[in-house]
């Protein structure tokens, strides 16, 4: 085990220095999420309820972060790997020391270092067009960071099982792009949660996004705002319990889908 640990922190070290020399990448990356948070914003910049001093927009500004995080390690792990892959890549690699629990950790390394700046850039727009309130207390600032933490581990491991869908880099963002883009609208990301039908909110509650958009939501927002949660509450420990599963979940799809060559 700690080989393993050695080894995916040097890799994870070798994918952040390949990430900062791709500037493209690393433009489209950031600002996609960024650009549609300012769009949702500006299209929906109405109070939650008449009187209310928080808007529509300090919403959508809070529940994107979950899309960024999921931009950043589902699609662009996924997408990525399936190069690798056909490039071979993966297959140059499995001659090296580099195991596949080693090359998971280093996957996970870089996606808590694009994550971070991910994030900065989302709280940058919504603190500075929208005015989203930072955490208020030290309790909210506990929650932003486990909330991150699970919330990359289960989007990267799961990147990297939806990346064997793939069955060439070419198809890779659609495969991925696919079930990314229902989970918004389903999940309460690009549509305010309280508007969507109770039967869709049911089957999205499976899904990590939905939790991912509730947790985030509860560290911004007032906790007045809870009543339009779908529970009434934040339930953060429910939150805590269904990211924590799909970690283990993750892992497990990892494990059993993941091949270093597309043979």
């Amino acid at each position: 085990m700690p080989s393993v640990l050695v080894t995916g922190r040097s890799r994870g070290y070798v994918e952040v220095l390949q990430l900062i020399r791709q500037k493209d990448a690393i433009i489209f990356t950031f600002a996609f999420p960024a650009l549609l948070t300012i769009l949702l914003g500006l299209i929906f910049n109405t109070p939650v309820t008449p009187g209310s001093s928080t808007t529509h927009s300090q919403v959508f500004a809070a529940g994107m972060i979950a899309y960024g995080i999921l931009s950043t390690a589902f699609i662009s792990i996924g997408v990525g790997i399936a190069v690798d892959r056909e490039d071979g890549t993966l297959k140059r690699l499995r001659g090296t020391p580099i195991t596949a629990g080693s090359y998971f950790i280093g996957k996970i390394v870089l996606v808590f270092f694009a994550a971070l700046f991910e994030v900065l850039l989302l709280l940058l727009v919504g603190v500075l067009l929208f005015d989203l309130p930072l955490p208020s207390s030290g309790e909210r600032w506990f929650t932003l960071g486990w909330l991150l933490v699970l919330s990359v581990i289960a989007c990267t491991l799961l990147g990297i099982a939806a990346s064997s869908l793939a069955r060439t880099s070419r198809s890779a963002p659609a495969v991925l792009n696919l079930p990314v883009l229902v989970l918004q609208f389903t999940s309460g990301i690009f549509v305010h949660i309280a508007t969507l039908p109770s039967a869709m909110i049911n089957v999205s509650a499976l899904f990590p996004v939905k939790w991912m958009g509730q947790g985030f939501r509860s560290v911004f927002l007032p906790d007045a705002l809870a009543a339009q949660e779908v529970a009434g509450s934040w339930e953060p420990g429910r939150t805590a319990l269904v990211l924590g599963a799909w970690c283990v979940i993750g892992l497990v799809l990892s494990l059993v889908t993941f091949r270093w060559s597309r043979s």
